[in-house]
């Protein structure tokens, strides 16, 4: 189910919380930045080379890379950038309380820009889901307003654009999408780590960030992309967005850190949520208009019953057409249902 893969992409983010904590002994914030990145990226690309397996996942094409530059500028420089000026000006506390409002900007942008189905049940979690990483940060000095926290909230408008410009490709190999994010997201802050603390790592705490930076970056990406290829970028950003929580439990269980009521109270919200959003059920009658377009694919579904010279067995991409087409069924705001609703 799709929800579990936005789940698992969450669960491998949020054990960068603890590992980070402890990385951030070793390393200054922008090289452990830079190494995931990096780690995400390298990681995966030697996966694809040793396991040499062909991908029946379609590949980027040329109208794909204005996304692919918008999820690289937003995602992987931007939004470092402004979060990390913004925490010279506002406690980390409020800049965490802050970073929570990634779910709302993702979800605001899917639904007004790109037309993703909301509904009162989906905000009502996207809400619950928001109070409760609220509730994991919120200190006794309350929250700390000035240019900092603009700054920190620009930062997560950049990751909810980056979110949404990813969702549009989702359908294409996530495994490219998620190299090419890792690789140049890397790079650009390998530079303004250079440039800022003009040294470089120990070899030891690098190799761990990089290991840290594969799973927690690179495989949670790919999961997260195969989640909004599915789900939208609304949805999967809901259920991506419980790794605040994830994390303070790992905090537990790995570090000994305290159970807390406002631990309790934010699992028991999350939870709330995620029942909202799991048993969700949106059908109605709908109008597939004419699209083309290529992406991995099987025949068991109405949307696929074109004919092939010899039909491939299993999953397959190639550039094909749907015809329009009305009919009813229970469905989410995935690539080919983004119509508009009344």
């Amino acid at each position: 189910m799709n929800f579990l893969l936005a789940l698992a992409a969450a669960l491998l983010f949020a054990v960068s919380v603890p590992a980070g904590k402890v990385l951030l002994s070793y390393l200054k914030p922008l090289e452990l930045s830079a190494l995931c990145y990096l780690g995400s990226g390298l990681g995966l690309l030697a996966w694809r080379a040793v396991s040499g397996a062909r991908s029946a996942e379609a590949p980027l094409d040329r109208k794909d890379l204005p996304y692919a530059a918008g999820f690289v500028l937003a995602g992987g420089v931007l939004a470092p950038l402004l979060l990390f000026s913004g925490l010279r000006f506002t406690a980390s506390s409020s800049a965490s309380m802050l970073l929570n409002f990634e779910l709302v900007f993702t979800s605001l942008i899917a639904v007004a820009v790109f037309r993703e189905h909301g509904g009162g049940r989906f905000w009502a979690a996207a809400a619950l889901i928001t109070a409760g990483g609220m509730a994991l940060t919120w200190g006794g000095g309350g929250l700390n307003l000035g240019w900092g926290a603009a700054l920190v909230l620009g930062a997560s408008l950049m990751w909810g654009v980056d979110n949404n410009l990813t969702a549009r490709v989702s359908a294409k190999d996530p495994v490219t999408l998620a190299i090419i994010k890792g690789l140049a997201g890397g790079l650009i802050n390998a530079v303004l780590a250079l440039y800022a603390y003009g040294a470089l790592p120990q070899l030891k705490w690098a190799g761990a960030a990089l290991l840290l930076g594969f799973f927690s970056y690179g495989v949670s990406l790919v999961l997260f992309i195969l989640a909004m290829r599915g789900m939208g970028a609304s949805r999967a950003g809901a259920f991506f967005g419980s790794y605040p929580f994830i994390g303070a439990a790992l905090g537990v269980l790995l570090l000994g850190e305290p159970v807390t009521g406002r631990l309790l109270l934010a699992g028991g919200l999350m939870l709330a949520a995620f029942a909202l959003l799991a048993l969700e059920r949106h059908a109605h009658a709908h109008l597939h208009e004419a699209l083309e377009h290529e992406h991995a694919h099987t025949h068991g579904d109405a949307h696929h019953a074109h004919a092939h010279g010899a039909a491939p067995a299993g999953p397959h991409s190639h550039p094909h057409r749907h015809e329009p087409l009305e009919h009813e069924h229970p469905h989410l705001p995935d690539a080919h249902h983004r119509h508009r609703h009344g």
